[in-house]
This record gives structure tokens, sequence and C-alpha cells, in this order.
């Protein structure tokens, strides 16, 4: 039976949406916010994860750090834009509130037939990530890293070649309150470059920006 997490600000938003995938067959687990949904998928996963609050786009762009769970992103933002910012964040679909419930598990069950379509690993010459062990190994050794630091690596490693600022590496593995943490962004990128030694070059600092990852 696949379990579901519905993640709204509106009570009545996730009571809707829950009771019609509850009646489709569906175990379904709510989340009063983003940030709740996060922390819920990382000690829990789901089979699929709805983002339908204010903080949902951070709340996406955050759990595809670490997993490969199918999303779909809802906001009362519509129009081409703020599609194309969701599924750039990750999402597999996007809906402009409000929600028709029997539209939403319409999609959910679309999706989820596909099945996932997120790597679950991210690989870059001898450096491997596995997203749904969390796992991180060097020429085929596993080595060890914290769960923040298994976070930030797996985001450099998922935009490779792109420059990510400290603010947004700050705001995606740490989240918002700790955007000017610049000296605990820089000690975990330290530790990781020491985990991943012989490919420590590969993250490469911006100065006055952040930092990126050299892709092969």
């Amino acid at each position: 039976m696949r379990h579901i997490l519905i993640a709204d600000n509106d009570p009545k938003v996730r009571s809707q949406v829950g009771e019609h995938a509850r009646s489709e067959g569906y175990l379904v687990a709510e989340a009063e916010d983003g940030e709740t949904a996060v922390t819920m998928h990382r000690q829990n996963p789901y089979d699929f994860v709805l983002l339908a609050g204010k903080d949902g786009f951070s709340a996406c762009q955050a759990i595809r750090t670490f997993s490969p769970v199918p999303i779909m992103l809802a906001s009362q933002a519509g129009g081409s834009q703020a599609s194309i910012r969701a599924l750039e964040l990750g999402a597999d679909d996007f809906l402009q509130k409000p929600l028709e419930p029997k539209e939403v598990l319409l999609r959910i069950s679309a999706i989820l037939k596909r099945g996932y379509g997120r790597p679950r690993q991210l690989i870059s010459g001898g450096i491997t990530v596995d997203l749904t062990a969390r796992r991180a190994l060097v020429d085929g050794a596993p080595v060890s890293l914290t769960p923040k630091e298994f976070d930030l690596l797996a985001v450099l490693m998922s935009q490779p070649d792109a420059a990510l600022s400290r603010r947004r590496l700050l705001e995606t593995v740490w989240g918002e309150e700790h955007s000017r943490d610049t000296r605990t962004l820089d000690t975990h990128i330290k530790q990781i470059r020491r985990a991943i030694a012989p490919y420590s070059k590969r993250i490469v600092t911006l100065r006055g920006v952040g930092y990126r990852f050299d892709g092969e």
C-alpha cells in the first residue's frame, strides 16, 4: 500500500485531499508546513510527497538533496514561471491552487505508475552518492560523512559546473535561519574535501560567491 505525505499550512486542504486519498486506498500522513515535511520524509521516507504550502518550493529543493521521491508542488501562484520554477527545483508535477482532490489523485496515480523519475545515485568520476541508502563512496569504498555533509555534497553534485552561492547552499541544507552562517558552511566543505581526498579539487571555492562542483 502506497504511503503519501501531504504538506499544507491549511488544514482544510490536507483534510480534503487526504480524505480522497484514503478512499483510493492510500495511507496518508500530514504535515503542517514544508519544513516539517522535509523532516518527516528524512526520518520515514514516503512513496509520494505533495507540497502545497507557502514554503513548498524551498521544501522541494531541500528534499531533492537526499531523496528521489516523486513530488507534486502546488501554489497559489500560477502561470508558466511558477511551473518552470517547480520543475527546475526537481518537482515531478505542478498544480495551481485551489486543488481539485480528484485531479490531484489522478496525477499522483499516473506519476507512481511511471515509477521514480529522479536518479537515485549521483555519480561523478570516482565519487558516488547513493540518495536512497544515504551513503557516499569514493572509488567504491564508503566514506564517513555527517548528515549535513552528505546533504551538502549531494546538492553540489546534483548541479555540476554551477556556481552556488553560500546563501543558497546554507538555505538549502540548513534552512533560512542559518543563511548567514558562512563559517559552518566552510567547515563542512573542508570536512567533505578530506573525505573525498583524491577528488577534493572537484569542489572549487569561488571567492565572493560560494562553491562549484566541477563535473567530469
